[in-house]
């Protein structure tokens, strides 16, 4: 019972935290789609990278087997996901390095990274897809760490893998380091063979599906007319050099001074264990430089991945620390982390040249919106399409899901206050 106990704990905590710091009114972004598509409650059937599959069916799944509200579904499905994530964080960081405290502390460091717990909060799909990241690393590192069981450890790696294309496309950046796995216990012969078809098996569905739905076999990797991939490659290098810096500003204000401890945690596990370095690597880097220079707005929601690996990297910088009693000392630093947002959100709020920026962005919440993670009191898309109200950005296709949503919930009787309170 004893080794249940602390990731019981950690899920149980940030369960909490993120209900109370989860929305109190549908956000703005993709969160109005993806609750519309769940009210409608028609199961999606087509697997493209804004489709969103697997969430979205099974938020859909819920729905229609409790007909509890779409969004009440949505929110909790997100925070439940959350939780998980969290507690994963825990469990491999503690396979890692065998430290209680450590694990405790790299689970707090990561639950309270910005972009996660935004993510957190909101009706998303990254927090979802998180889950299946994080079963996926967990078997992928328990592979190379624990001998008993290998095979079956090789095997569920890949099925993670297989499921989690379903959820975000993002994660074909997890191929390479399935294969090196595969590529250095290959002696394992029938695990291997096993784990290498179950991907394959997983894009031959995906292809099959789309085409039932006339869609082409490379529709599971476009978005349509989107020109986000190819607008990619067409930045001058001052463009390029400005998203690494701001890639960087992403990681630091994720992890703060805990970053330090990230790096270490690399160089420890390039020293003690090459091999998997070399597998976690390569989807580190994979990530972090597709959502460093990918061309969308929102792009530091595909670092979470990415993040999601730095935070073991810093459960093992930690643990690799001289005097680890020291330092356990000032592990309780790390709940310490809120005060890190409220006090930049403070500063920043004090900087003449902040104004412009909170006019600007004051339709969804202005630099509120941006340097608090939390989203209790936010400004809702729907409120701000039944009160007609404008914005400097484009945001027709949320307005759009938000006006078919508000008829569904007049014709069930809904008054526009009550509907603006949603």
């Amino acid at each position: 019972m004893e080794k249940y106990r602390n990731p019981a704990l950690i899920f149980l905590i940030f369960l909490l935290i993120y209900v109370l710091g989860s929305f109190s009114k549908v956000p703005f972004g993709d969160c109005m789609p993806l609750v519309l598509d769940t009210e409608l409650g028609v199961f999606i059937k087509r697997a493209t990278p804004t489709s969103h599959f697997l969430y979205s069916n099974a938020a859909i799944f819920i729905k229609n087997i409790t007909n509890l509200d779409a969004i009440l579904v949505s929110r909790y499905l997100v925070i439940v996901a959350g939780a998980f994530v969290v507690m994963m964080v825990y469990k491999t960081v503690h396979l890692l390095t065998k430290k209680d405290w450590v694990s405790v502390v790299a689970a707090f460091v990561f639950g309270f990274s910005f972009t996660f717990w935004r993510n957190a909060e909101i009706v998303e799909v990254y927090t979802f897809n998180m889950v299946w990241i994080s079963l996926l690393l967990h078997y992928l590192i328990k592979v190379f760490l624990v001998e008993k069981n290998r095979e079956t450890n090789m095997v569920l790696a890949a099925f993670f893998l297989s499921v989690s294309v379903w959820a975000h496309i993002q994660n074909i950046f997890f191929i390479p380091s399935v294969l090196l796995m595969l590529l250095y216990f290959k002696n394992h012969s029938r695990a291997a063979l096993i784990s290498l078809l179950l991907p394959i098996l997983s894009f031959a569905l995906m292809i099959w599906l789309n085409s039932s739905q006339n869609l082409p076999a490379e529709s599971i990797f476009k978005s349509g007319d989107k020109t986000w991939v190819s607008d990619t490659f067409k930045k001058d290098f001052v463009t390029y050099l400005k998203d690494f810096v701001k890639a960087f500003g992403y990681l630091l204000y994720n992890f703060n001074f805990f970053t330090v401890a990230g790096i270490f945690g690399i160089i420890m596990l390039f020293r003690t264990n090459l091999k998997l370095f070399w597998v976690i690597s390569a989807a580190a880097v994979l990530i972090y430089g597709f959502a460093t220079f990918y061309a969308v707005t929102d792009n530091y929601v595909f670092f979470l991945p990415f993040n999601y690996i730095f935070a073991l990297s810093i459960g093992l910088g930690l643990s690799s620390f001289r005097n680890q009693n020291r330092i356990a000392q000032f592990a309780p630093v790390c709940v310490l982390i809120p005060l890190f947002y409220l006090f930049t959100y403070k500063i920043v709020s004090e900087i003449p040249a902040a104004k412009n920026f909170e006019d600007a962005k004051s339709y969804k919440g202005g630099l509120r919106y941006y340097l608090l993670p939390w989203m209790t009191d936010n400004v809702g898309i729907l409120e701000f399409t039944v009160e007609e109200r404008t914005a400097p950005e484009a945001v027709t296709w949320m307005v759009k899901s938000s006006e078919e949503y508000i008829k569904i919930l007049k014709s069930k009787g809904l008054t526009e206050g009550e509907i603006k309170a949603r």
